[in-house]
């Protein structure tokens, strides 16, 4: 790999990590009363995520949807079979109840996405769209639904009512 790939490959986690960063910035001046300091907050988080795309389309790593979906099954496979089991045993060991926490729920979530993922490789593969359906995801633990949201959230047990229907 070239220097400029390996730089390429940085600058998109370093874009895509400011993006999330900034999000969560942008959320907690809301919360403390500051809209036009959160609008700036997200505006640069919209940057960032326009940085990040234009870095991973340089890469070449965005692909067709099909090789798109088999990267994303794959990556969060990796994450819940692999990834999160050790870093909840490390947090286990550490006693970092909030970490501990934190991973579990990305955890089963990770698993959540990999089906929701290799049941659109399954569509496309027939050249087909998944059908319509509303999405819904959980602003506590992140699970996300198809169709009609449960009245809480089995992971994590928030109601419905605070879910995020997603656009």
């Amino acid at each position: 790999m070239s220097k400029t790939d390996e730089n390429l490959k940085a600058a998109f986690a370093g874009e895509s990590q400011a993006n999330r960063m900034y999000l969560a910035f942008a959320k907690a001046a809301e919360q403390e009363g500051f809209p036009q300091i959160a609008k700036l907050f997200k505006a640069a988080a919209e940057a960032e995520t326009v940085h990040a795309h234009n870095h991973l389309r340089v890469l070449g790593q965005v692909k067709t949807t099909a090789e798109n979906l088999s990267t994303a099954v794959t990556g969060e496979t990796y994450e819940f079979k692999t990834m999160y089991p050790k870093f909840i045993e490390d947090a286990k060991v550490e006693g970092n109840k909030k970490a501990l926490q934190s991973f579990d729920y990305a955890n089963k979530v990770e698993q959540v996405h990999a089906g929701l993922y290799q049941k659109a490789i399954e569509a496309a593969k027939t050249k087909s769209d998944l059908p319509k359906a509303d999405i819904y995801v959980c602003p506590v633990c992140g699970d996300t639904f198809e169709g009609i949201a449960p009245d809480n959230c089995p992971i994590c047990g928030t109601p419905k009512e605070k879910f995020t229907k997603i656009a």
